[in-house]
């Protein structure tokens, strides 16, 4: 599925002091020089980082200004410390499962597990051994904890998520043990097992690195002491923190989006995802080029960023997201056209016990605009036969239609400020015609997506190279989702899954409503009205992910510390720390201004 980011408002300013933005190189020329000039004759340097790092620009970058200082320089690729391909694949397979569409997550594996351990003795001998060569050792897995403490310099090259995803769907990704591209990489390598080695790896090197580097463009790094980095992480989850957020052509392709961003290259647009773990995190720090960082690093800070309750139940885990769902079309379509797939999510029972996964998907939808027609799926009619709708569906496997599929699924008519509560099992689908905040659990520390399809109309999808309708028909997951399902009726989704607002704060010039839940609902939608500001608070538990719904532009701001401050744009969001406490919601417009808020029940 294609992607494409989003950078407008994205900045995160973190303040330096003169000495440390001193410290930093912006730049690929200037981190290049910067590692040359720490190379001694004879010295080592180990290099360590992510799925799909530019490898050979940087050594070659790196290599050639070496031999303009007179130092002569060996670089060795850690693909050869790794067992044999076959090996690697006989590993990985334990984690892909025969599951068609979902894997097993690798909770306890280590990069360590595909190394060849003669190969990592030999290498950590001639890294201690005398040379009149300077050795440049680079690639995941660079320093492991055998070769940590062999290296005279150590660096960590970072990568973010959806510029990796571009490589692997075309065939570009350079896995573990190689140096050469892996066409055929598939995508449950990487979120059940491969990422996982490679975030252990991470922390690991981590602990003691001496350079940060950011290497999502080759041609803009930014290389940052380690002391100065874990100062902006610090900094970082102090603040209100905005993210890099995709936008998404899918199966229906809707158009909203044009009257708002303008997105080069985006044609048809789905799926947008506002705040979660896959996103990248853009920070100014005062330099000509910006650090670009996955989401996972602020996780280094956990009891700060989502709260102590979480940390300690879910580690690792950044536990909501937060989308919005395009669904504007100028002209009248059939609501097969307009509407995304039918489908449902799992718990986290189902989760734990199929995927080794931590928490379940837990989902609302929040109308943030309506127009004529607007609509949303959810249960099943009171006189539907629902064992024929299953019978149908597993029939069909989303390749042959079902003409009478609106015999079976109930229609919503909706309006702004309508709230469904979506608990696992239950039925659902955007109808389109309507603007949709998706606000739900993530469920997995990878950003693994759990929506198990029913039945998506037996259309064709988007293609995005050619920019039209014509692409294959959507895979569906009918074993799981029946496996899955609660079989809700229209009746229970009237009384129980159609939240109402109940005001709990306010004083005339701003009004806190919090919707109600069902039981095994475990975060609460809340939202905020106001003319000029209204006040909040985390209460150093609760981590709070805020969309501006209504208005231009809202300032986020603590309260003791006014300088811990950011802006975010209508349908934009951004992620309110557990730890940064009271803080005061600023509307720069002045007229009025309504934001929507994700966060959990127990903190």
């Amino acid at each position: 599925m294609p992607l494409y980011e989003f950078y407008d408002n994205a900045l995160n300013v973190i303040p330096l002091s003169d000495e440390q933005r001193g410290q930093v190189s912006f730049g690929t020329d200037a981190v290049v020089a910067g590692l040359a000039d720490r190379v001694e004759r004879g010295g080592s340097v180990g290099i360590d980082g992510w799925y799909g790092v530019d490898w050979r620009s940087l050594i070659g970058a790196l290599t050639a200004a070496l031999s303009e200082r007179g130092i002569e320089a060996e670089t060795v690729s850690t693909a050869g410390l790794y067992l044999p391909q076959d090996e690697i694949a006989t590993y990985q397979a334990t984690y892909e499962t025969d599951d068609p569409s979902f894997g097993w997550v690798n909770s306890e594996g280590t990069l360590q597990d595909l190394l060849d351990q003669g190969a990592v003795e030999d290498l950590r001998q001639r890294l201690t051994a005398e040379r009149e060569q300077a050795l440049i050792v680079y690639g995941p897995g660079a320093c492991v904890a055998e070769l940590q403490d062999a290296y005279d310099l150590r660096a960590y090259a970072d990568f973010t998520m959806q510029p990796m995803l571009w490589q692997m769907w075309g065939g570009e990704l350079v896995p573990f043990g190689s140096d050469e591209p892996a066409p055929d990489y598939a995508w449950k390598k990487y979120y059940y097992n491969d990422f996982y080695l490679l975030y252990r790896q991470k922390k690991q090197a981590f602990q003691t690195m001496d350079l940060y580097l950011s290497a999502v463009h080759s041609d803009a790094l930014v290389a940052v002491p380690t002391d100065v980095y874990n100062h902006v992480i610090d900094e970082l989850v102090k603040r209100p923190i905005k993210q890099v957020k995709i936008l998404q052509p899918g199966p229906w392709g809707a158009y909203r989006y044009k009257d708002l961003w303008d997105v080069p290259g985006l044609e048809a647009n789905a799926w947008n995802e506002l705040a979660g773990i896959e996103l990248s995190i853009l920070v100014d720090l005062g330099g000509p080029v910006n650090l670009n960082m996955p989401t996972q690093n602020i996780m280094q800070r956990p009891v700060q960023l989502v709260g102590q309750h979480v940390n300690d139940t879910y580690p690792d885990l950044f536990p909501l997201q937060v989308w919005l769902d395009d669904g504007y079309f100028p002209k009248p379509v059939p609501f097969e056209r307009s509407s995304m797939p039918i489908h449902d999510h799992p718990s986290t029972d189902y989760v734990r016990e199929h995927f080794n996964e931590p928490l379940g998907r837990y989902e609302t939808y929040y109308i943030i605009e309506s127009y004529k027609g607007s609509s949303t799926w959810m249960g099943y009619k009171e006189d539907a036969d629902l064992e024929e709708w299953e019978r149908l569906c597993r029939a069909s496997e989303n390749q042959v239609e079902i003409p009478n599929w609106q015999d079976y699924v109930s229609r919503w008519d909706t309006n702004v400020g309508d709230l469904f509560l979506i608990p696992p099992g239950t039925t659902h689908g955007h109808g389109g015609n309507q603007m949709i905040l998706e606000l739900d659990t993530g469920p997995s520390v990878a950003g693994t997506e759990y929506s198990f399809f029913t039945y998506d109309f037996a259309r064709p999808t988007w293609d995005d190279e050619t920019k039209t309708m014509t692409g294959k028909p959507m895979k569906m997951h009918t074993k799981h989702s029946f496996d899955n399902h609660r079989f809700i009726r229209e009746n229970r989704v009237r009384s129980h899954h159609r939240a109402r607002p109940i005001t709990v704060d306010g004083d005339g010039k701003f009004r806190k409503d919090q919707y109600t839940s069902l039981p095994e609902m475990p975060f609460h939608i809340e939202r905020v009205f106001m003319e000029h500001e209204a006040v909040n608070d985390t209460e150093g538990r609760f981590m709070h992910i805020a969309t501006l719904a209504e208005g231009k532009r809202v300032t986020v701001r603590s309260v003791a510390n006014p300088d811990w401050s950011t802006t975010i744009d209508r349908f934009q969001s951004c992620i309110i720390p557990a730890g940064m406490g009271e803080h005061v919601y600023v509307n720069e417009d002045g007229s009025h201004a309504l934001v929507v808020i994700i966060r959990l029940k127990e903190g």
